[in-house]
């Protein structure tokens, strides 16, 4: 056997190990020493958590939001805080950078959402079967409208299923999403180092 020959053939010792100038970082953890994991791994992590000031900021801006929106119901002996709007202001306040927290998907989804229920009621009489296509639609709707807003969802079903009088209903739908929109600008800037809101108007 030439010298040649012998140094071209892999060392079986060495062949099936990795090349440690080809290899990145250090060993994953997760190799559970050389098997795959049963757990699958995920592609992305969770948010950082906020500062306490932060948390206690946002958590602030949205109840007093929710608690004008009860105070402005009382005054009309008038039910103008729905579970819909309480998702929304959970998204303005908390995250404020989502398309779905702009003030063009809150206040045009839930316009889209309140038509969408109207309609699929008067056709179906306010089943749940009807609640539940009520909320497809409106989901189709937002999205191609480029209003993406998840709480406009549950205002369709709201209305199939409750059937509120659309003629004072829908007033204080709109007029409520925009309290919701301006309470989140105005607390945006109220401390200092928090984030802008909202990113885009329309």
């Amino acid at each position: 056997m030439s010298t040649d020959t012998a140094l071209r053939r892999p060392n079986p010792d060495t062949a099936l190990r990795p090349d440690p100038a080809t290899t990145t970082g250090a060993a994953d953890p997760a190799d559970c020493g050389g098997r795959r994991p049963w757990w699958p791994r995920m592609a992305g992590r969770a948010p950082a958590r906020p500062t306490p000031a932060a948390a206690l900021h946002s958590v602030s801006a949205a109840t007093a939001a929710l608690l004008a929106l009860v105070a402005i119901g009382a005054a009309l002996h008038e039910p103008v805080l729905i579970p819909p709007l309480a998702a929304s202001a959970a998204l303005v306040h908390c995250a404020p950078a989502l398309p779905l927290a702009q003030p063009r998907s809150v206040v045009v989804g839930h316009l889209l959402g309140a038509a969408t229920g109207y309609a699929v009621a008067a056709l179906a009489h306010g089943s749940a079967w009807a609640a539940a296509l009520a909320a497809g639609v409106t989901l189709a709707l937002t999205t191609l409208a480029r209003t993406p807003h998840s709480p406009a969802c549950a205002t369709a079903v709201v209305i199939v299923l409750q059937a509120p009088a659309p003629a004072r209903f829908v007033p204080l739908l709109f007029g409520s999403t925009l309290l919701l929109v301006l309470t989140a600008f105005a607390a945006s800037r109220v401390r200092r180092g928090a984030p802008r809101y909202p990113a885009y108007w329309w």
